[in-house]
C-alpha cells in the first residue's frame, strides 16, 4: 500500500484524536482541578490538594468532567486530530522549517479553542464551584438566563491565544523532537520511546510558553455567570498584574507541568497506537 494511501483523511484523524484527548483527561482532570483553585486562591499545591480533599472529598477532584469530555470532544479533536491532515497541507513536511509546523499547530488550536470555548467556560465554572456539584442542565440554563449566548464565549480571547500558543509549541517541538530523537538514539519515530521522549520535552515547553494565557483565561471564565469583574483580556491582564504581581501569571506553574506532561504524553501516545491500529502513517 502506498505511503499517501495510508494518511488519515481530515475527519479520521480528528475522530481519533478526540478519542485519544477523551481516554487522557480522565487521568489528568485532577490536576487540572488543583490548578485551577490554586490560581484562584494563590496557595500552594499540597495546601490546595488538602483542603479540596478535607472539604469536599476525594470526588471534587473530578468536578467537571463531563464538561472536559465535551471540551476534548470538539476543541482536542480539532487542534491534535486536524494537525497532521493541515501541516501536510501546508507543505510543512519533515524539511520543513519549524515556523510553518508551528503554524500548522496554532491554526488547529485556534480554531478548536472557539468552538470547544462553552465547554471550557462551563468545566472552570464546576472547577471553581466550592459547593455541591452543579447539574449539567442546570449551569447552562443560569449561564444562558444571566448572560446570554455571549455568557458562553466569555474569555474566548485568551483562549484562542492560549490555544494558537499551546498547540504551536506542543505539535510543533513534538514533531520536531521526533527527528532529533531518532537522529540521536536511531529509534524509529513510530517507536513508543521515541513518542514518549518527545512528548515529553513538548509538555515542558508547552508549559513555559502557555502558563500566562492560562491564568488570565481562568480568571475571565471563572467570573460568576452574575457578574462581570473583567472588561476582556486586557483588562483581566492589567488587573491581575496591578493585583497579585507579574510572577503571578505563571501561577500554578507546577501543576501545569504536571498536567501537561503525562496529558501530552497520554494524548500523542495514545493517538501514535490508534494511527498504528488504523493502518495510517504516524504523526
Amino acid at each position: 500500500m502506498s505511503v499517501t494511501a495510508n494518511k488519515p483523511n481530515l475527519f479520521q484523524s480528528m475522530a481519533l484524536g478526540g478519542c485519544s484527548a477523551c481516554f487522557a483527561v480522565n487521568f489528568t482532570h485532577p490536576i487540572e482541578t488543583v490548578k485551577t483553585r490554586m490560581q484562584m486562591s494563590g496557595l500552594g499545591i499540597g495546601e490546595t490538594a488538602s483542603s479540596l480533599y478535607v472539604k469536599e472529598g476525594v470526588a471534587s477532584f473530578w468536578k467537571g468532567l463531563g464538561f472536559a469530555w465535551g471540551r476534548e470532544i470538539f476543541y482536542t479533536s480539532i487542534k491534535l486530530g486536524a494537525y497532521a491532515p493541515v501541516r501536510d497541507y501546508l507543505g510543512a513536511g519533515a524539511d520543513a522549517p519549524f515556523y510553518m509546523k508551528f503554524l500548522a499547530g496554532a491554526i488547529t488550536g485556534g480554531v478548536g479553542s472557539v468552538v470547544g470555548n462553552p465547554f471550557d467556560v462551563l468545566k472552570t465554572l464546576a472547577q471553581t464551584n466550592k459547593d455541591a456539584s452543579v447539574p449539567l442542565s442546570t449551569m447552562v440554563s443560569n449561564m444562558h438566563r444571566d448572560q446570554g449566548i455571549a455568557g458562553f464565549y466569555r474569555g474566548v480571547e485568551a483562549n484562542i491565544l492560549r490555544a494558537c500558543v499551546l498547540n504551536a509549541t506542543k505539535m510543533g517541538i513534538y514533531d520536531l523532537s521526533k527527528g532529533y530523537v531518532t537522529e540521536s538514539t536511531g529509534w524509529k519515530r513510530k517507536d513508543i520511546r521515541t513518542s514518549f521522549c518527545s512528548s515529553f520535552i513538548a509538555g515542558f515547553f508547552m508549559t513555559c510558553t502557555v502558563s500566562p494565557f492560562d491564568r488570565i483565561r481562568t480568571n475571565l471564565m471563572s467570573q460568576p455567570t452574575d457578574k462581570k469583574i473583567y472588561n476582556g483580556l486586557v483588562d483581566c491582564a492589567v488587573k491581575t498584574v496591578k493585583r497579585d504581581g507579574v510572577m503571578s501569571l505563571w501561577r500554578g506553574f507546577i501543576p501545569i507541568w504536571a498536567r501537561f506532561a503525562p496529558q501530552a504524553t497520554l494524548q500523542l501516545l495514545t493517538l501514535e497506537y490508534l494511527y498504528t491500529s488504523f493502518g495510517f502513517r504516524s504523526i
